[in-house]
Order: structure tokens, then sequence, then C-alpha cells
């Protein structure tokens, strides 16, 4: 069985900060971070503050041809996959592994319509919430990579494993790993996207009931969707969603309410947007999360209106 040894990371957001950080820790020398032009400007101008630790890393551009990757790490936000599949070409060998930290339940798809599945292990990541001020980014340590197969233990997840322990990076490998991650869906949709519009926190929300009762449809919706998509067991899909928001920190925010508060994008197309395609696909309603979608898009075009007058004011 073969070595993982030289890791590229694509993505420096909350998550890819996490991993980065560990994975550069472990083996400085055999890691390399994948950005483009402007980013390389930015994080040397302006580099990474991790727990007030400044980050330096050995930063790769795409037309780089001298580093081949044994295991890539894709971390980017949804909108910024499409760039990630194109610019780790130049890494990607026989034996690469792909894993993608990525909300939602569909970059798999993506990236192995380009490279095959025999590289791509479904994946996401669980852990307490971060929190992101600029280009500072606080994290308490609690997290872990769930991954796997649909082939149980093949040989890429008895190299991700191995490397893993070596790399002390917590992780799971499940006996279902698209039932996890449809899960992991489940919660994003009904969580992420709703506290994001109503501003609640974690703790908020669990104690609304209104909320609560709103989330539980929503939950619905993506159970409906599971099962049309042939994910095993979705009949347990929402007592199991309803116990793992009950462990949430009260006082955590979602991803999507912190990036609606510094008045970046969501990513509601991998959620709601997803969703709706999923609904017409298997002629199943998801009026909730077309709603969803409604609200967000209002709240992306105020953001983009309060940022072009500020800049006409300026």
């Amino acid at each position: 069985m073969k070595e993982i040894k030289n890791i590229l990371l694509c993505g420096l957001g909350a998550v890819g900060t996490i991993y980065a950080d560990k994975i550069q820790q472990h083996s400085p020398e055999n890691f390399r971070v994948l950005v483009d032009e402007q980013r390389l400007l930015k994080y040397k101008a302006n580099p990474i503050i991790f727990n007030d630790r400044k980050l330096d890393f050995n930063y790769v551009l795409p037309i780089t041809k001298d580093f081949k990757a044994d295991l890539v790490i894709i971390a980017t936000k949804y909108s910024g996959l499409d760039d990630a599949v194109k610019n780790i070409k130049n890494f990607i060998k026989d034996d690469t592994i792909i894993l993608s930290l990525l909300n939602g339940v569909t970059s798999e798809g993506i990236i192995a319509a380009a490279y095959g599945w025999d590289k791509i292990l479904y994946s996401y990541f669980i852990g307490h919430s971060t929190i992101r001020t600029g280009n500072k980014i606080i994290h308490d340590d609690v997290n872990t990579i769930v991954f796997g197969s649909d082939k149980n233990l093949n040989k890429n997840v008895l190299r991700l494993k191995k490397f893993f322990d070596n790399a002390k990076i917590n992780y799971k490998i499940p006996e279902d790993i698209r039932h996890s991650l449809w899960l992991k869906y489940m919660l994003n949709v009904c969580a992420n996207q709703t506290t994001a519009i109503l501003r609640m926190t974690f703790g908020e929300m669990l104690e609304n009931k209104h909320f609560m009762q709103m989330a539980v449809n929503i939950m619905k919706e993506v159970q409906a969707i599971a099962k049309a998509e042939g994910i095993n067991n979705t009949e347990t899909m929402i007592e199991e969603t309803l116990e793992n928001l009950s462990h949430m920190i009260p006082e955590g925010k979602t991803s999507m309410l912190q990036d609606v508060e510094a008045g970046r994008h969501t990513e509601v197309d991998m959620f709601a947007g997803t969703m709706i395609q999923f609904g017409k696909k298997h002629n199943i309603p998801t009026p909730y999360n077309c709603m969803i979608k409604e609200f967000i898009d209002i709240i992306h075009e105020n953001q983009d209106f309060q940022k072009t007058k500020i800049k006409l004011s300026v």
C-alpha cells in the first residue's frame, strides 16, 4: 500500500485553514497550498492569522508542474469548485486521492467527472464553528473529517486512514458514508440557511419552538429527496439530525450567518439551489427551499447594492 507523502490543499477558508495548519506542522516539506496569482499576493502581503499565529505556507500556482500530489484536499467555497477542479490538473497522478471538504452532496460527482471515481472518496467536515474576521480565524480545535467509500475499506480509505493517524487528524469512517453525507446536508439545509435569514445562533434556534418546527419541515424535503436518490435508512434521518443539532454550541453561528454578517455571498446555491434542482429531477415539491432561495437572493442583492453605494460615495 503506497504511503501518502505529498499533499496539496486548495482553499484557505475557515475549514481549509484548520487542516493546512495541521498538515504544515506534520510534514511542511511535503505540503503545498494551491492559489491563483491574486491570492498569492494577498497572502504574502497579509498572511492568515490562525488562533493568534501567523501562518506561512509553501504556495504553488496552477501552472506549477514539478509537484505531484498523493492527496489533494479541496476546501473552497462551492462557488470556487469549478476553478479548483481546473487548477489541480497539473498535480494529479494515477494514484492521487481527492478529498472534498465542501458542504453539500454534489462536489464528489463534479470532481469525478473530471478525474474519475477511482480517485474520489466521499467526505465532509464536522466540528465547532470557526470565527473568521478578515484574515483572522479562531477555532477551538474540535474538528473531524468523516470519509469513506461505497466499497467500504478500499485501498484509498486505508491509505488515508494511515496518513490521518500519522498526522494526528481526527477522522471517522462510517459504515454508510453516503447516508452520513446526506445527514450533514440535511443539517446544513435546515440550519445554515434559516439562521442566515433570521440572524440566530444555534442556541436561539434550538430554544425557539416555531423555528424548530419549520426546520423539521425543511428536513422532510431533504428526506424525500434523499430517498429518491437511493440513500439508505432515510426514515431515521430527521431524528438523527435533531440529535446532532442538540450538541451544537449555543453561542455558535453557522457559516452562512457569518457570511451574511460579513457581507459575503452565501452558499445558497449548494443548499436550496441544489434541493430545487433535485426536486425538479424527481418531481418532488420543495416549497420551503424555494422560499429560502428567494429570501437569500434578496439579501445578496441588498449586499451588492450597499457595496455599490459605498463605492460611489468614495
